[in-house]
């Protein structure tokens, strides 16, 4: 009887897409701390990033009881890479997951910004992963989503938490589109996760679902994403 958000079956799509892998779908808090969201990543104290420009940065007051205030300034996370650095911290290698969700930046709304939208990011640990593998897993993601006869297009890029980091488009509606950041995780956050970057090799990469289903359903305006109105879910 009802309708899917267009952003609900992008989810599904994806989760699903990565279970057959093998990927676990992870979760963490939209309330994140500093030591998450930035120093785990690699992010310095002096990155734009951290200004207050960018982060919605909450009272101690308003914090949840597990917050520590050793961990830095209570903040709505900015992308989902916080969970990566959570789950590396908690759980043992080797592992793939995935982590969509929620996430939060300040920042003015117009068609293609808002305060809030979605994120799905990936983190594949083991000993022996390469770039060679995420370009596989990344391309054959997007075909699943777009089609098969999709043209890509890899560029050199800068994240603070890969080295080397790159970025994937894809040509659609003949425009090259910029649709993913990812890279090999940075030694800095392996240490920071308690982790032996000397054993360890990681694969990371995040991407906008928001901005997937604007490409998928040719959808001008984020905004309808978020105004509520059945007669846009409908369509779906």
């Amino acid at each position: 009887m009802g309708h899917l958000h267009p952003l609900t079956q992008i989810i599904y799509t994806a989760e699903r897409y990565f279970r057959e892998l093998g990927f676990t779908v992870a979760e963490g808090p939209e309330i994140e701390s500093e030591r998450y969201n930035f120093d785990a990543l690699n992010i310095p104290a002096d990155h734009p990033a951290r200004a207050m420009q960018d982060t919605f940065y909450l009272k101690e007051s308003v914090a949840p009881p597990s917050h520590k205030a050793s961990e830095g300034k209570p903040l709505l996370r900015t992308h989902t890479t916080a969970v990566d650095a959570h789950y590396l911290e908690e759980h043992e290698p080797p592992f793939r997951i995935i982590a969509p969700g929620r996430v939060f930046r300040n920042e003015a709304t117009d068609a293609t910004h808002e305060a809030q939208f979605y994120q799905i990011d990936g983190l594949v640990v083991a000993e022996d992963v390469h770039l060679g593998h995420l370009k596989w897993i990344l391309e054959e993601f997007y075909k699943h989503i777009f089609g098969a006869h999709l043209e890509f297009r890899w560029r050199r890029s800068f994240f603070s938490f890969v080295e080397p980091g790159v970025e994937l488009d894809i040509k659609w509606g003949g425009k090259w589109l910029e649709v993913v950041g990812a890279g090999m995780l940075h030694p800095n956050v392996f240490a920071a996760a308690g982790r032996d970057p000397q054993k360890w090799r990681g694969l990371a990469f995040g991407t906008g679902l928001d901005r997937i289903a604007m490409i998928k359903y040719s959808i001008s305006d984020i905004r309808l994403f978020y105004g509520g109105d059945p007669r846009f879910s409908k369509q779906f």
